[in-house]
């Protein structure tokens, strides 16, 4: 089983620019959306249901803001939306499709802002979606937790730490929950596959960034810990076009 995830920056920009011949190209069993900046009224049904996949959303009270989406070949057993936080779900930032056994989310977190005026917020968000993903665990399920998380974890993931230190996605408290999350035995799936620096999620758009790799590992895969014996391949598809941040994907043993 071959899962994506990938933040668009707009779903409809992401489809002016090869969207859906990437998703015909790759053909993954599922894919996870983050930032769709849109609702299902706004696209047309060929952006819905591209070649045979089934599309499930959950977009922002707000127009044009965030939004999450999963895309499966399968029909899922179940659809659920949101943490059951208004103050979260009203920006449309979770959703998560059960197959069988296995539950697959799509998350899109926070972002503390320069100002860093919605760490609280952004904090919040950890801490209710490890809560939401630790019952489900608790119930026998296995997890796949897809996403921007919003966060470079560790100094590997990051071009240039030391000049971002207090900078919204690698600041203390971020990088503090991030580790106590893992700590419990979750799994970045592509950080246990690949010790070596130099590989990014996300780049700025100023001019010659991208192309020089300045960067940040910004989108996961997070698992459960009894997936962890089923990880095939963990990768990042910096080569990818279309959004300032590039497709990440893990493939399971079924």
């Amino acid at each position: 089983m071959r899962i994506y995830s990938w933040n668009l920056n707009g779903i409809r920009s992401a489809a002016t620019q090869g969207l859906l011949k990437w998703l015909s190209d790759e053909s993954p069993d599922i894919v996870c959306f983050q930032e769709l900046k849109a609702n299902r009224e706004d696209v047309d049904q060929l952006i819905l249901s591209p070649f045979g996949y089934q599309s499930f959303w959950h977009s922002a009270e707000k127009k044009g803001y965030s939004g999450v989406a999963i895309y499966s070949r399968r029909r899922p057993d179940d659809i659920s939306l949101g943490l059951g936080v208004k103050a979260f779900d009203r920006e449309g930032r979770v959703i998560a499709a059960q197959f069988g056994d296995l539950i697959v989310v799509s998350a899109y977190f926070p972002n503390s802002q320069r100002d860093h005026a919605r760490l609280g917020f952004k904090i919040d968000f950890c801490e209710a979606i490890a809560e939401y993903v630790d019952k489900l665990v608790s119930s026998k399920k296995s997890v796949v937790l897809c996403g921007d998380f919003n966060i470079a974890h560790q100094e590997i993931d990051l071009k240039n730490p030391h000049s971002n230190r207090n900078n919204a996605g690698f600041l203390p408290e971020e990088r503090a929950w991030m580790s106590r999350f893992l700590g419990k035995g979750y799994v970045d799936s592509f950080r246990s596959a690949c010790p070596e620096p130099g590989h990014y999620s996300w780049w700025s758009y100023r001019p010659g960034v991208r192309e020089k790799n300045i960067g940040w590992r910004l989108d996961y895969h997070v698992l459960s810990p009894n997936l962890r014996s089923r990880i095939q391949r963990a990768e990042i598809h910096p080569d990818v076009l279309g959004s300032d941040h590039c497709p990440v994907s893990v493939e399971l043993s079924d």
